[in-house]
């Protein structure tokens, strides 16, 4: 479809009440039925519009009036708004297009897309070991050739763990070890779980044979004994530290590209789902900078070894809370934790109740990491919720889902506490006797829809190890939704480009703009209406911030964007190409794709949302800096 151009109009004292009643149609308001100065009247009306209000029920709502505070002064017919009109309010055409609040990406991580950004990328894509070797020899020449020799670190970003093919391909360091450099080699995992070093990396961790797993992590070794070179986890710290930091003033320049790129995706507020003192400090950076854009409220990581000590983790979340807490733009109450990893061959770190399959049927001894206890986790959750914080962990796999819950079902019971609003986030595999559970404990379920598609990561990838009694409860969506419970959306990006709108769309069809088909639409799939709602006031509740956005009615903050289509009646699969017209966080502009700096990204947005994650090496062949819409 071809969208509507934004007509707008900024009302000036010297155009006069007579111009407001051109512009808002015939009978609009004269000088004496309305405002016809600043005071009194809205710094913004959008009419002409088809509001999504996230509310049930009402008549249609057509205009939203915004007032000088920053909140939401009115909504209602055209012929209703007209009245908060004066000489200066701003007023804008939406031609039939939709306005509804903005997006609540309840699971991202932003500044890791930024502190991405400054490194050469590997897109996810699929590669042979001889087309990888070509890619790398390029970075080796682009990163600073024969000067960065011997010492010079080449970190690539977006590592496609599942990537090497033919299909099945392990990953070891000798692959790396065979490119014409002394350099030490580090491919980071797109998916955040798994790092792949040469040997060269190895040696200057200090990781040999006799390296021990660390808790939450997994030092991969072969038949030999010896490391692989790859590093699963809280393993990938072992080399990670070692890596060299870009400067501060590189990080806060990359990362307000990215906020601004999430703007321009239509996004208002963010959880940022993995926070330690170098991200809020980063933040406090950027807020000081007038470059943060979005509200955040971070959740602050708790190791796997942390969570056995409920007491001194509190005192650490408190103690970041006490001194971050007056930067602008965030608010403190949530922590994070990793119960289990990722699901997928070859990493299958991904908790499940019964063991993955050989890839021919037969079982397994692996059932993947749990790297906390249920008892662990209800002490610790019962610890965070009686001193008013929420939890959010990362549960993948079904026993980490169950560990969840039971951890949950405990503090519950220990607390009296019966509207903490914990949540779990990914859900990939459920298994069907907890549905009712999440809706019973009051969790909020935080999925990221998107990637709920059929393509090699939930077949290939997936089926065999699995089976398909398993696999028909892969994000079980319209399950947990028809049990009563709470969804809630989140893109986790940058695991994966930001593509908020086909996220939407995806968790409708159960396809979206790069499915290979519906991976169980007729089951799972959400209605149109639930899909909005879970990516607006779903996470709103979620983030305990319903009674300041999430719905589009008055006295709420002005949290809305205005788009260039009607998300509400056009077909399910144009909504992928959503564009973002203007983006509004408590009623100040902060993106406006008519401005120089809007028209800019937007633009990145645009190459975001029409960039499927590449499958092959020509899709990264020529634009290898290619990250996160960039």
């Amino acid at each position: 479809m071809t969208p509507s151009p934004l007509s707008r109009r900024g009302l000036l004292a010297s155009a006069g009440a007579a111009s407001a009643a051109t512009l808002l149609g015939a009978g609009a308001a004269s000088a004496s039925s309305g405002p016809s100065g600043g005071r009194g009247s809205a710094a913004l009306v959008l009419h002409n519009a088809r509001v999504f209000t996230g509310r049930s029920g009402g008549a249609p709502v057509e205009a939203v009036a915004v007032g000088r505070d920053g909140k939401i002064l009115a909504t209602g017919s055209n012929a209703c708004v007209r009245r908060h009109v004066g000489r200066d309010t701003e007023v804008v055409d939406a031609r039939g297009n939709t306005v509804m609040s903005g997006i609540h990406d309840g699971h991202v991580h932003p500044l890791g897309a930024g502190e991405r950004s400054l490194r050469p990328s590997l897109a996810s894509a699929e590669t042979t070991v001889a087309e990888l070797t070509a890619l790398l020899t390029g970075f080796l020449a682009d990163t600073g050739g024969p000067a960065s020799e011997p010492d010079g670190w080449l970190v690539v970003e977006d590592w496609n763990p599942v990537g090497l093919l033919p299909t099945g391909t392990s990953p070891h360091h000798t692959m790396l070890d065979a490119l014409r450099t002394r350099r030490p080699v580090v491919l980071v995992g797109g998916d955040g779980h798994n790092l792949w070093a040469n040997q060269r990396a190895l040696d200057i961790a200090g990781i040999t044979a006799a390296t021990p797993d660390p808790v939450g992590g997994k030092v991969v070794k072969g038949a030999d004994g010896k490391p692989t070179g790859v590093l699963k986890d809280d393993a990938q710290a072992l080399v990670k530290r070692h890596l060299p930091e870009p400067s501060t003033a590189e990080l806060v320049a990359a990362c307000a590209k990215v906020l601004e790129l999430a703007a321009a995706s239509g996004v208002t507020t963010m959880m940022d789902a993995l926070v330690g003192r170098h991200e809020l400090e980063l933040y406090r950076a950027l807020s000081a900078a007038g470059r943060l854009p979005q509200r955040i409220v971070p959740a602050i990581r708790l190791e796997a070894e942390q969570a056995k000590d409920p007491a001194a983790s509190l005192a650490y979340a408190r103690g970041l809370r006490r001194e971050f807490e007056g930067v602008r733009g965030l608010r403190f109450g949530m922590v994070k934790v990793f119960l289990d990893g990722v699901i997928e061959y070859p990493a299958q770190t991904a908790a499940l109740l019964e063991p993955y399959l050989d890839g021919a049927g037969k079982p397994t001894s692996n059932r993947g990491e749990l790297y906390t206890s249920a008892a662990d986790y209800g002490r610790l959750t019962a610890a965070f919720n009686a001193a008013g914080w929420q939890m959010h962990a990362h549960g993948l796999g079904d026993r980490a889902v169950r560990t969840a819950l039971d951890g949950y079902e405990y503090a519950r019971r220990v607390t009296g506490h019966r509207d903490a609003r914990n949540a779990i986030a990914h859900l990939q595999i459920v298994d069907p006797a907890d549905l009712p559970r999440f809706a019973r404990l009051g969790v909020a379920v935080c999925m990221q829809l998107q990637w709920a598609s059929r393509d090699t990561w939930t077949m290939e990838a997936l089926l065999p190890y699995i089976g398909p009694r398993r696999h028909r409860w892969m994000y079980p969506a319209r399950s947990i939704e028809k049990a009563g419970a709470r969804l809630t959306g989140g893109s986790d990006w940058p695991v994966d480009v930001l593509q908020v709108w086909n996220q939407l769309r995806t968790a409708i069809d159960r396809q979206g703009a790069f499915g290979e088909g519906g991976l169980y639409r007729e089951l799972e799939g959400l209605s149109r209406d639930s899909a909005l709602r879970m990516h607006t006031a779903g996470t709103a509740w979620q983030l305990r911030q319903e009674q300041l956005t999430g719905t589009v009615e008055a006295g709420k903050a002005a949290d809305l964007v205005l788009l260039d289509r009607d998300v509400t009646r056009c077909p399910v699969s144009d909504i992928s190409d959503t564009g973002v017209r203007m983006t509004l966080v408590g009623g100040r502009v902060v993106h406006d794709a008519e401005s120089t700096s809007g028209r800019a990204a937007s633009a990145r947005a645009e190459r975001a949302r029409s960039a499927p994650r590449p499958a092959s090496y020509a899709a990264v062949h020529g634009g290898r800096h290619h990250a996160c819409g960039h």
